[in-house]
């Protein structure tokens, strides 16, 4: 059986599997696209907006995070992602505020911070402002950044784009309650002008301590909240003089405090991130996923690339090498008889084959009950 928690921020909400302990730094449970989107369905699965992992590092951090969104694809980084992750971090291990996490992700590495109120600070780093690190086909104007006129949906936009690790384009309007998000967000999310999709976000300056905006996100739709597009947002509006390097952004899922340091170049966000609960997949619901569902097209063209030189495996089945188990074996083993993983798979298959379901179903339950008396009895001075 699969233990997992169930975390959100400001609603926009994540499924936390952790891996830390795991004989490979690649193991992903066996996560495949299918599997995400599965688990990710409202209906069908457990719902929600991503999912996410921590694993062993590999450059030194602390841990390292990989997230997927609910259609299975993989972005660089989550803001409201890694806020949840601090607080499951923090939940699980009995951390307690001014602990902060060195996070390795694919836009670099993030450090969040536990507040004393239960919030989550985070270290964004700096934007990404030239076009070809968005990536952006849009050309860098006046105010700094990327800008333009784009088409959609039989509309024109003025836009600005900025980079936070992963693309963001932002429409200044009049007022975001007027926008058809559903047919504009996208458009724009697969305009040619970002080669790698996009995140799309509509914003009103109330006044330039306090906007407002509305979120559709790449590979997820729309969304209550985004933490790398309210750090983009402040970017792209600061630059073009609409908004002081310090703001509240309210979101359909609540406000973030977004903080761009002039002297560090760096961004922090500030946002609430809370525990929804804990639980155990049932055996029946992963077995589902057995029928490959439709991969996104990233996906897809990814898993039909040959593999590199490195990823073969020798002749000498004693000497499986270090293989990146959770890319080239994302649509299933390629070396069963030699699977860096048999080991680790073998003590399940034995637990499993000696085991009752009752008593599987007992050991999850003490292990989660344990658990959650642990953080409810857990002396702390945040909330939640």
């Amino acid at each position: 059986m699969l233990q997992y928690s169930k975390y959100q921020g400001l609603g926009n909400d994540f499924l936390m599997l952790d891996a830390r302990e795991a004989a490979s730094s690649d193991d992903g449970f066996g996560l495949t696209a299918e599997r995400i989107q599965l688990l990710c369905d409202r209906r069908f699965g457990i719902g929600a907006d991503g999912l996410i992992l921590a694993l062993p590092p590999r450059e030194g951090g602390e841990l390292r995070m990989r997230i997927f969104n609910a259609d299975g694809s993989e972005p660089e980084m989550c803001g409201n992602g890694i806020r949840c992750l601090a607080r499951f971090l923090a939940d699980s291990d009995g951390d307690l505020p001014g602990r902060s996490w060195q996070i390795e992700t694919l836009a670099g590495p993030i450090v969040p911070e536990l507040q004393a109120d239960g919030s989550v600070r985070v270290d964004m780093g700096a934007p990404f402002l030239e076009p070809d690190a968005v990536p952006t086909t849009l050309e860098r104007g006046e105010a700094g950044i990327p800008a333009g006129i784009l088409e959609a949906a039989g509309e024109r936009f003025a836009v600005g784009a900025a980079g936070m690790g992963n693309p963001h384009v932002v429409i200044p309007v009049p007022d975001v309650e007027a926008i058809d998000l559903e047919r504009f967000g996208a458009a724009l999310e697969v305009h040619p002008a970002f080669p790698a999709r996009t995140n799309v976000h509509f914003v009103q300056v109330l006044d330039p301590g306090h906007l407002v905006m509305r979120v559709w996100e790449r590979g997820a739709g729309p969304t209550l909240a985004c933490g790398t597009g309210a750090c983009a947002t402040l970017v792209v509006c600061h630059r073009l003089g609409l908004a002081d390097r310090r703001a509240r952004l309210d979101l359909p899922g609540g406000p973030l405090l977004i903080a761009w340091d002039s002297d560090s170049d760096h961004l922090l966000m500030t946002g609430p991130a809370e525990a929804v609960f804990d639980a155990v997949l049932a055996p029946s619901v992963w077995d589902q996923a057995g029928t490959p569902a439709e991969i996104p097209a990233e996906a897809a063209s990814a898993a039909s690339e040959p593999l590199a030189d490195s990823t073969v495996l020798p002749a000498d089945p004693d000497q499986p090498p270090a293989i990146d188990c959770a890319t080239v074996c994302a649509q299933g083993c390629i070396r069963p008889e030699a699977c860096p993983s048999a080991e680790a798979r073998a003590r399940v298959a034995a637990l499993l084959s000696s085991s009752s379901l009752d008593d599987l179903v007992n050991l999850a339950t003490t292990s989660l009950e344990d658990r959650t008396r642990a953080r409810a009895e857990r002396p702390s001075s945040f909330g939640g």
